[in-house]
């Protein structure tokens, strides 16, 4: 965990202390969060940086403003990393050649939804969504075959 803090502390300067608290999820694993103001294109440093670290799981956003789209990363061991563009509301943004893109492999024979769901990074939030939501006292529902 150390190592986690080094790195951050690294890229974001002194001053930056995570408190890790146990993930409930996933037995023996611990969590922190942690909220950084820095120049654009260190959520992308950040995401770097720690994806060296095997067994991590991780998601580092950047917020948009007036200058600068957002960005959106997320890294998991079985999917690797993530990115995606991120508009004012947090929402993910496809760009025209992206979309384009997965048009032309569906003509292909690839199928749509599929393709549109990985520009959407749809499998890394199905993989982290209970992570995010286990924080310390919080209640873990796990449901299958739901609907």
């Amino acid at each position: 965990m150390s190592h986690v803090e080094w790195a951050l502390t690294n890229l974001l300067g002194p001053g930056v202390r995570l408190e890790w608290s146990a993930q409930p999820v996933l037995s023996g694993t611990h969590r922190a969060d942690v909220g950084y103001k820095a120049p654009p294109g260190t959520a992308g440093r950040i995401a770097s940086e720690l994806r060296a670290f095997p067994g991590l799981r991780f998601e580092v956003t950047q917020e948009p403003n007036g200058a600068i789209e957002g960005e959106r990363y997320a890294c998991t061991p079985s999917l690797g990393i993530f990115r995606a563009a991120m508009g004012p509301h947090g929402d993910v943004v496809v760009n025209e050649e992206r979309l384009r893109g997965a048009l032309a492999r569906a003509e292909s024979g690839a199928d749509l939804t599929a393709e549109i769901n990985n520009l959407l990074g749809a499998a890394w939030d199905a993989e982290l969504e209970t992570f995010r939501y286990a924080g310390e006292g919080a209640s873990v529902r796990w449901m299958h075959e739901v609907g």
